[in-house]
C-alpha cells in the first residue's frame, strides 16, 4: 500500500521500520519540526526523523495542518492510508478524509480505557494489571473511533512505563502491519461508551513524592513516571530523582529510611528505592548509590 507515516518520538521509529519491511511504499514521512535540545541547544531532528532520513524517506515536518497550502500537499501524495502513531498534531477533517482507506492510529492502551497524551504512565499509576494495543480508524474527537484491531499484555509487578513503553511500540508495529495486510475484511467497532478514561499529560507537580500515602500508591508512581519525568524526592536537601522501587515489608513515620539499603516508610507499608539519580550525575543501582552517599537509618525523605 501507498502509505504515509505520521510519528515523532523513539515509540513512532519501530513501526517506521515495520512499515519498511513488509514492503509498503511510504508515500512520505511527517513529524514534528526539529527543536533546540543539548547543551548547545542546537536544533536536533525527532527520532522518527533521523530514522526516516537513514532510510532515505522524504520528511516534512509543518508545524501546523490546519492551512489549506499543507493540507493540499498532503492530499496530493494520493495515500491509500495514513498510520498515525504518537505524531503530536491534530489532523483537520481534510487531511483525514484524504486517504483512499482513511487514517489509522495506533494507541497504547485498551480503549476506551487511557484516551489522550499518557496512557503508558496512566495504565501503571493506576496499578491496571494489562494494556496493550489498540488499531483505531481515526476521526476527529480524541480517540474516540472505532478499533480495528487490538491485543491485551500483562503490566509486570515491577515494570516501569521506560519497559512497558518498548514492549507496546514492536507490538504496536506487528499490529498495524497485520491491520494492512486484511484491511479491507476487518470490520470496525465502535467503542463503548462505559469504561471511558482520560489519560492527561503528566504535570510536574505530579512527579514529587507524599510519603504519607500508601506504599502501593508511591511505588506505581515511581515505576509509572520512570524513566521520564522521574518521581523525586529530597534527601538531605537536595533532589533526587526514584527511577526503581519494589513493595516490602516495614512500618514508621513516612518517609523514614527504616535501615541502611533505603527501605522507606510510607503511609502504610514501606518500598524499597532500587535506583536513584542525583541531579547532573547517571542513574545508579541502590547499592552503588549509597556507597557515594549513605543514606543512614533515621533519614527522613
Amino acid at each position: 500500500m501507498r502509505v504515509v507515516f505520521m510519528g515523532t518520538p523513539d515509540f513512532s521509529v519501530p513501526v517506521l521500520d515495520a512499515l519498511v519491511e513488509a514492503g509498503h511504499e511510504i508515500a512520505a514521512v511527517y513529524c514534528q519540526p526539529p527543536r533546540p535540545a543539548g547543551r548547545g541547544k542546537k536544533d536536533r531532528p525527532t527520532p522518527v526523523h533521523a530514522r526516516a532520513l537513514e532510510l532515505g524517506l522524504e520528511v516534512r515536518h509543518p508545524v501546523s495542518l490546519k492551512e489549506a497550502e499543507a493540507q493540499a500537499d498532503f492530499v496530493a501524495l494520493g495515500a491509500d492510508v495514513a498510520v498515525v502513531v504518537a505524531y503530536g498534531l491534530i489532523l483537520p477533517q481534510p487531511v483525514l478524509d484524504a486517504p483512499r482507506h482513511g487514517c489509522l492510529n495506533i494507541h497504547a492502551s485498551l480503549l476506551p480505557r487511557w484516551r489522550g497524551a499518557a496512557p503508558i504512565h496512566r495504565a501503571i499509576m493506576a496499578g491496571d494489571d494489562q494494556t496493550g494495543i489498540c488499531i483505531m480508524q481515526m476521526e476527529a474527537g480524541l480517540d474516540t473511533g472505532p478499533v480495528l484491531l487490538r491485543a491485551a499484555i500483562s503490566i509486570g509487578a515491577e515494570e516501569n512505563t521506560g519497559a512497558l513503553h518498548d514492549r507496546l511500540s514492536a507490538m504496536g508495529a506487528d499490529l498495524v502491519v497485520e491491520a494492512l495486510a486484511c484491511l479491507p475484511e476487518l470490520t470496525p467497532e465502535p467503542q463503548p461508551e462505559v469504561g471511558v478514561t482520560y489519560a492527561a499529560k503528566i504535570d510536574k507537580a505530579e512527579a514529587r513524592v507524599d510519603w504519607t500515602r500508601p506504599a502501593v500508591e508511591i511505588d506505581r508512581q515511581i515505576r509509572g513516571l520512570s524513566p521520564f519525568p522521574g518521581a523525586w524526592t529530597e534527601i538531605a536537601g537536595e533532589r533526587v530523582k526514584l527511577l526503581a522501587s519494589r513493595l516490602t515489608m516495614g512500618q514508621g513515620t513516612p518517609g523514614e529510611v527504616l535501615d541502611d539499603a533505603l527501605t522507606v516508610a510510607c503511609g502504610t507499608g514501606a518500598v524499597s528505592l532500587t535506583r536513584l539519580q542525583r541531579a547532573g550525575k547517571g542513574a545508579q543501582d541502590a547499592d552503588i548509590f549509597l556507597r557515594g552517599w549513605p543514606v543512614p537509618r533515621g533519614t527522613r525523605l
